[in-house]
């Protein structure tokens, strides 16, 4: 390897350790504007938590459970990274997007469909910027996925999949994750470092946390020093989005175990080694859970940790409110389902400003962070900022004031409602999509299983290829029992449909199908064909994929002879 453009472990442990002697002054925090950190979690369901009564080891989900509030119906409003990490940046849902992307792909006036085709727009109407123009150090660390080849304007900057490792490709890496630093610089942060602009890469591809917590670690610390002149440090918002939990699962043990040296930048001429990644193993295998299956579970647990441990170190852990999430669900992620969906884990602590170990059965999206995120900091907003969400800080005093009825899901072609007793949702494909799956039968398994169509995980739901679905969330919580039919609810429905309507009527130009009519939107009943066509593939995808890993085994095996 070519050492000269690798970044080492050295180096970063020396940064930290020069940080950490830095820290001589006793430091002054303004106790009325809190730091913030925003703890993103990848693909992550409440099941896979201890919190939430999951068979896992996160001890540290437990320390922050036990330290702050937890929210039992927290839901995310798009349920693939690209438009939930929009919203969680913006306040605004993925539909209420004004960038170049999402107007390429869906023109104004015509019915919009929240994936991957939505960005931060350049006018940085947006949590990092708002904030640093109201004197705080916002930072970032680890993956983003709202730029890169998603960004408004610009180049993707990184390296095709799968490309062979060779000393300049590491170089290369290594020099594009320093122009990610300014793109995302570029956006309103004032501070970034360890990016992932999207998803990982190979020949780099290998979860390692203490690559991205490092440099978290690093931000922190950095902004607590002392000035020296008798000035109060700066507050701080750092935005931490770890790769973990993305799998497959087995994708964490092998990365734990293997792979220590692999980063955004590039291959580390030696690891960090701030973690003990051996124990992770022994603690799973004392406590009786497979560490091949669990293992990003305790390590992204662990992760966790170290950045409390060093909340508490820097005596700053009162005045700092730490916010942990998933971007959205894991098993039925692409869908707009509730269990594994939309509903996520969410812990808030803020010793200054949340009791301890409260439980709030009130509905929040993830709209609602950022509204929360500007109150507390005293932000009066830019004119023309836009947001669809609500400040959740009523719920840090009293856990049973609610501050919204229902929430907003979207994805795809699919919209849905649900309060804490009902989840209404439709399915509404637009005349272009129907269009192009009656040419080509190819698009209709493609709409069908990929993230973008509105369905995918959610698939396995025999219901899932309706006009509208009704489900009864306090009876029937995996949403199994569709009651749209049902005329003992028909003025439930309505009043569903009524909310649904409203949120759809915020998005200008927008239609979509029969509740706002116009563009390339249609109502039920228009699409029979393709609904029927996709029944059928969900009748024997098994047996495809079945078949396609047959022929692919033949023809290794032909290879092989061959050679």
């Amino acid at each position: 390897m070519n050492n000269k453009f690798i970044a080492t472990g050295l180096i970063i442990g020396a940064s930290l350790a020069v940080n950490v002697l830095a820290v001589e002054q006793p430091v002054r925090q303004a106790q009325h504007r809190p730091n913030i950190i925003f703890f993103l979690v990848d693909d992550y369901d409440k099941a896979e938590t201890s919190v939430y009564g999951g068979n896992v080891l996160t001890p540290n989900l437990d320390r922050m459970a036990k330290n702050g509030l937890t929210f039992n119906n927290a839901h995310m409003t798009s349920t693939v990274c690209t438009p939930s990490r929009y919203t969680c940046m913006t306040g605004r849902y993925a539909s209420s997007s004004y960038s170049n992307q999402l107007f390429a792909e869906c023109p104004k006036g015509t019915q919009t469909l929240p994936a991957f085709n939505v960005g931060l727009e350049p006018d940085n109407m947006n949590v990092a910027k708002v904030l640093a123009d109201n004197g705080y150090a916002t930072g970032m660390v680890g993956k983003f996925h709202v730029s890169g080849h998603h960004s408004e304007g610009e180049e993707d900057s990184g390296i095709p999949k799968n490309t062979p490792y060779t000393d300049e490709l590491n170089k290369k890496q290594y020099e594009c994750e320093k122009q990610d630093r300014e793109i995302v610089k570029s956006y309103g942060y004032t501070w970034a470092k360890n990016i992932y602009m999207e998803n990982m890469k190979a020949p780099f591809k290998g979860h390692n946390p203490e690559w991205t917590i490092s440099a978290a670690m690093e931000f922190v610390e950095e902004c607590t020093r002392s000035t020296g002149s008798g000035q109060e440090a700066k507050p701080f918002f750092l935005y931490y989005g770890t790769t973990l939990l993305h799998g497959p699962n087995k994708s964490w043990y092998s990365s734990l175990m293997e792979k220590d040296r692999a980063t955004g930048e590039g291959f580390l001429e030696k690891p960090i080694g701030i973690m003990d990644r051996k124990s992770v193993i022994t603690r799973l295998e004392k406590a009786g859970i497979d560490p091949v299956e669990n293992a990003g579970f305790l390590w992204m647990d662990d992760s966790l940790g170290m950045l409390l441990d060093k909340l508490e170190e820097l005596g700053i852990a009162d005045n700092t409110l730490v916010c942990f999430v998933a971007d959205h669900g894991s098993k039925r992620k692409g869908s707009i389902y509730t269990i594994n969906g939309t509903e996520v884990p969410c812990i808030i602590s803020w010793p200054a400003g949340i009791e301890k170990g409260v439980v709030t059965e009130e509905l929040i999206q993830n709209t609602d962070f950022v509204p929360t995120w500007f109150e507390l900091a005293g932000v009066e907003l830019p004119k023309g900022y836009k947001m669809d969400g609500v400040s959740m800080a009523p719920l840090f005093k009293d856990q049973m004031s609610p501050i919204r009825d229902y929430v907003f899901n979207e994805m795809g072609a699919s919209r849905a409602v649900k309060t804490k007793e009902w989840s209404y949702m439709t399915l509404r494909f637009t005349t272009d999509q129907v269009e192009e799956m009656r040419k080509n039968e190819r698009s209709i398994e493609k709409t069908l299983a990929g993230l973008s169509g509105g369905i995918s995980r959610g698939r396995d739901n025999p219901n899932s290829l309706s006009y509208h679905q009704l489900y009864n969330l306090k009876k029937d919580r995996a949403e199994t029992n569709n009651l749209v039919d049902n005329p003992e609810y028909a003025g439930t429905i309505e009043e569903l449909r009524a909310k649904l309507k409203k949120e759809l009527l915020k998005f200008e130009g927008r239609p979509y199908g029969e509740f706002v009519p116009g563009g390339n939107a249609q109502g039920p009943g228009t699409f029979d064909d393709i609904l029927e066509k996709m029944k059928e593939c969900m009748e024997a995808p098994s047996s495809k994929r079945e078949r396609k890993g047959e022929k692919k085994k033949k023809e290794r095996k032909g290879r092989r002879e061959k050679k």
